[in-house]
């Protein structure tokens, strides 16, 4: 690898929709709609329009965990956003996340409907409607958000900064790649000293392990941007026994199947989830076998 040291930056920036490889056409430096399109909406209180990245995966594993533990209010309609085809630029997208950014959630059960964006904000919403997932206890429902915010802060890093530039940049950089990969491993780090001392981020199953695991859990799983060698993820043995823990438990499985488009294994695909029972019956393996 080698970098390109012939390039001096601008004056003033332009944006050049041609240089911005894969991901050229979902990221542009102004906000807004570029369409007119209304948000479907279904039969339950919870609106989710989301796609299972890492982000909305958060989003999904909570609520089927909600569901798991008993909360029936917390039953949800889950629509396909397509971000490779702007749907989170549609007019209905952008009035519940003026960012543009998946998850998005509406909360439809009260008087006033609710938009909630961003996927911890989400989780810290769904946390105190329900009453779960968050400690009671007032120290360790500090530390529970203190890890939330942490990944929040973080996961930027791993995503947009060692994800982007490893795997999906259209030239590959030794400076930026390295500068990232360093961070990561920190990151990986900072988890792994933690989770040597408890068995959880908050000393118990919360919200600030949900979000935690959905970007870093996964990638010491070997499920993001192929990197677990690059990274010796298995190195963090506190990090792996937390992620496969997790991994395990059944609203985790499912919340990793909603709204996933991508992957060969079309069992782990469910475009859209309105019932319980479309787990058993709408996964795209079986909507193929069906014609």
């Amino acid at each position: 690898m080698s970098d390109n040291i012939d390039y001096t930056p601008p004056k003033v920036w332009r944006w050049d929709a041609e240089s911005g490889g894969k991901f050229a056409s979902i990221n542009r430096p102004i906000a807004g709609p570029t369409h007119d399109k209304e948000l479907p909406v279904g039969k339950h209180p919870l609106q989710l329009y989301s796609l299972a990245t890492p982000n909305g995966v958060k989003a999904t594993v909570m609520l089927e965990e909600l569901l798991a533990a008993g909360h029936e209010g917390a039953e949800y309609d889950a629509w396909l956003i397509d971000i490779s085809e702007g749907d989170q630029f549609s007019s209905g997208f952008v009035e519940v996340n003026p960012n543009s950014k998946i998850p998005a959630l509406m909360d439809r059960s009260g008087d006033t409907p609710q938009r909630v964006f961003e996927s911890g904000a989400i989780l810290l919403y769904l946390a105190e409607k329900f009453d779960a997932f968050l400690p009671k206890e007032a120290a360790a429902r500090t530390e529970a958000l203190s890890w939330l915010f942490w990944q929040m802060g973080s996961a930027p890093y791993l995503g947009g900064g060692f994800g982007h530039f490893y795997a999906y940049a259209p030239e590959k950089y030794e400076y930026p790649i390295n500068r990232f990969a360093m961070e990561t491993k920190r990151q990986l780090d900072v988890l792994d000293r933690r989770l040597a001392q408890d068995e959880y981020l908050a000393g118990e199953y919360s919200i600030a392990d949900i979000a935690s695991w959905a970007w870093y859990g996964q990638l010491a799983l070997g499920r993001l941007y192929n990197a677990a060698e690059f990274l010796d993820v298995t190195t963090y043995e506190h990090v792996t026994r937390w992620a496969k823990v997790i991994d395990a438990r059944d609203a985790v499985t499912r919340g990793r199947m909603v709204n996933r488009n991508f992957g060969d294994d079309l069992s782990m695909q469910l475009h859209e989830r309105h019932d319980a029972s479309d787990f058993e019956n709408k996964t795209q393996d079986k909507l193929e076998s069906q014609g």
